[in-house]
């Protein structure tokens, strides 16, 4: 397989486990958490349990996490425009699967932190892809999670949770993204 339709497959495996993400994500704030209050999300603990505290987070952080990365490797194999493409689509289909309480809050949550995500890892993705990747996830996992919870609750008491729920999904996509750029680098496949 030449390099071209390697970086094609991929990219079109990242763009759909990406779209995957999102109704994943809202299905999972109501349906999967180790506690689902009425009226509430289901929510997942992001620590361990120490002491009297217990973190928790909307299960749906997990999700998000991952979409954050699998933007970038969109990016990455694809470019800007599918991968702005897909942010867009993203924020849509979000929007339109979501439960209606959460229509705005998801939408708009996502659209803004998926393009948080591209501006910070555009500039840096050519020298550091592991640097970029986990700067530009940060940088969106905080504001998704921030506008989310605003919009959706009007309240950031699961911010804590938020962060580092997302945060983990980051850091265990880490060994992936450091092996797709050795890869990379080996077989002479330039990103997109």
């Amino acid at each position: 397989m030449n390099n071209d339709s390697r970086r094609r497959i991929e990219g079109i495996a990242f763009l759909v486990a990406f779209g995957l993400t999102i109704p994943l994500a809202n299905w999972m704030i109501g349906n999967v958490g180790t506690v689902c209050p009425p009226n509430g999300p289901c929510l997942i603990p992001v620590l361990p349990r120490v002491g009297g505290l217990n973190l928790l987070a909307p299960s749906g952080v997990l999700m998000i996490g991952i979409a954050l990365v699998l933007r970038d490797l969109v990016q990455r194999r694809l470019g800007v425009i599918y991968s702005f493409s897909a942010v867009v689509a993203g924020a849509v289909l979000s929007a339109a699967i979501a439960p209606p309480s959460l229509v705005l809050a998801s939408g708009v949550a996502f659209l803004l932190s998926e393009l948080t995500d591209l501006a910070v890892y555009t500039p840096l993705a050519r020298r550091r892809l592991v640097t970029a990747v986990v700067l530009s996830s940060l940088a969106g996992l905080v504001a998704d999670s921030i506008i989310f919870l605003w919009l959706a609750f009007g309240s950031l008491d699961f911010l804590a949770g938020q962060i580092i729920g997302k945060a983990w999904m980051v850091l265990l996509s880490i060994p992936f993204v450091r092996y797709l750029r050795r890869r990379d680098e080996r077989l002479g496949l330039t990103p997109a």
